[in-house]
């Protein structure tokens, strides 16, 4: 039968083992295939040498977090400094209603200190004019908000902190500065979308993944409003990328209903063609700049903490397990938030039970795992756990600066040890995290896995460049390592007989090239559709 379409004169790098290389790409009803047959019918696209691959996949983000972002809600970059910021602020809250909420981010971990002040607070309140602000940080876990919105979120001088989370007070009084879970009661009050936004952010995500060459992601935490806006794209023929859904067991951070059980219950009712709701997401911690995060070694000492504070997971190890063995019986795989050393290893323990229970087949993934004992890197091949390394935290920068404000200099600098995680025979797959990056462009990704350096040359140095992998292993890790890691190469990752005909067009040869970060992507093709082109 004739292909319908035919690339000549091409570039392929195809991650294929059996065939990596080509000249050629047929694509016949939406799938690659072998035979390069031409009919009448058959489009002919002659590339003239250009550089084609597999669609990049991204294994972790929130794409309906960053739609919303985008569309309705004030950014600005993390290198903003406080006047910055305020001066975002008063531009936006001079667009709004008196009661408006104004919501966005993301502000730098590194201000943490300064926005741990009343003072802080009343500048906020006089940039927003009085109006309620939530502005996140760029971890995404915490929040600095203003004075009327702590009093529509009834958080007073009296409150709590809540379970998992801290009121960041100044003297008696809140500074305006919430750390995970105390951040939720605000976050349910400013984050509101109506079902047609919730679509039109989803929708304009992809649009944005698609311009940097990704057609198959994975959500990291979604709420029933994004699996709605997923199954109705999905159902009008417009869910343009392979989306895997992952479903909040405990949601410390966005302050969505249902989770856990209830959320399990109904997930399978938004599945479709083009998207599986097929993994949980479990946040084990927090991040290291707020001291969230659990390590096996202490934090460096500070004023509220003491010289022997770790940091807590979110549950005991007998609650972790029973959730995992609930998920792995119920036919779903788990993707787990560790970026502490001890919450690491609580997973992996955990995941050993439910190995010795029978569930081989089960895919487990560690979200970030920056921080990884040496005892323990072995046991992710010897568990089957893929380590979802992200976002961009291999090379010097704004997270990995505030990190290294909280723990010893020795272990700040020992950060994501992707070179030994391949070496130990570990499935690693990239995710961008994005908006907790400000972009979802796997090239900087890939090519700070190589030098282990700022791609973009803003910050000196190297972080740990004992643990860079070669450019091959880094594009692997961005297309058939992450679809591996959440369960989509069966249709995705190489571009081989059989998989959807999902793969980019690039403005260079990335083997030949010293500018590895300024990659662009020329052209994205979905299921054998173009989406994209520059």
């Amino acid at each position: 039968m004739p292909a319908d379409l035919l690339l000549t004169n091409a570039v392929v790098y195809t991650l294929d083992p059996t065939r990596p290389w080509a000249t050629a790409l047929a694509v016949s009803g939406g799938n690659i295939t072998s035979l390069e047959d031409t009919g009448p019918a058959t489009e002919i696209l002659d590339l003239d040498g250009a550089f084609v691959m597999p669609g990049l996949v991204d294994v972790h983000n929130h794409h309906a977090l960053a739609g919303r972002a985008e569309l309705f809600e004030l950014t600005f970059g993390a290198d903003a400094d406080l006047p910055d910021i305020l001066a975002a602020v008063r531009t936006r809250a001079a667009s709004l209603g008196p009661d408006d909420w104004l919501t966005g981010g993301a502000w730098a971990s590194t201000l943490v200190s300064r926005l741990s002040s009343a003072d802080a607070r009343h500048a906020l309140d006089d940039a927003a004019g009085g109006r309620p602000v939530s502005l996140s940080d760029d971890s995404r876990h915490n929040r600095w908000v203003s004075t009327r919105a702590l009093h529509l979120a009834g958080i007073t001088a009296t409150t709590p902190d809540p379970p998992g989370g801290v009121i960041v007070r100044d003297g008696d009084q809140p500074s305006g500065l919430l750390l995970e879970a105390a951040g939720v009661p605000v976050e349910r009050l400013a984050g509101t979308l109506t079902p047609a936004q919730h679509r039109r952010a989803s929708q304009r995500a992809i649009e944005i993944l698609h311009g940097y060459g990704v057609t198959a992601f994975q959500d990291a935490g979604v709420s029933t409003d994004i699996l709605a806006a997923l199954h109705s794209l999905d159902l009008d023929g417009q869910l343009d990328a392979w989306v895997v859904s992952s479903l909040l067991v405990n949601d410390p951070i966005f302050g969505v209903d249902p989770i856990g059980a209830p959320l399990l219950d109904v997930a399978q009712h938004y599945r479709t063609e083009h998207h599986r709701p097929d993994f949980v997401k479990i946040f084990l911690d927090g991040v290291p700049p707020t001291r969230t995060a659990a390590f096996l070694e202490p934090y460096l000492p500070d004023d509220t903490h003491g010289p022997c504070f770790h940091g807590t997971t979110t549950m005991a190890p007998d609650e972790l397990t029973e959730w995992l063995l609930k998920a792995a019986d119920a036919g779903l795989s788990a993707k787990v938030h560790c970026t502490g050393d001890a919450s690491v290893r609580q997973f992996l323990d955990a995941v050993e039970q439910v190995r010795a229970a029978g569930f081989a087949a089960t895919r487990f993934q560690v979200a970030h795992g920056q921080f990884v004992h040496p005892d323990d890197l072995p046991r992710f091949a010897e568990l089957g756990v893929a380590a979802d390394i992200s976002p961009f935290l291999w090379v010097p920068g704004v997270i990995p600066s505030a990190i290294a404000d909280v723990l010893p200099p020795t272990r700040a600098a020992r950060m994501q040890p992707n070179r030994t995680l391949l070496d130990t025979g570990a499935l690693v797959a990239g995710g961008s995290d994005w908006p907790v990056s400000e972009s979802p462009n796997a090239w900087e990704g890939i090519a700070g896995l190589v030098t282990r350096q700022d791609p973009h040359g803003r910050r000196p140095g190297a972080l740990w460049p004992e643990q860079a992998i070669t450019l091959a292993e880094a594009i692997e890790v961005f297309t058939l390592g992450a679809a591996r890691a959440c369960g989509l190469d069966d249709v995705t990752g190489a571009l081989t007989p059989g998989r959807s005909a999902d793969f980019v067009v690039l403005d260079r040869n990335p083997f030949r090239t010293a500018q590895v970060a300024q990659t662009r992507v020329v052209e994205t093709w979905f299921a054998g559709r173009r989406v994209f082109q520059l």
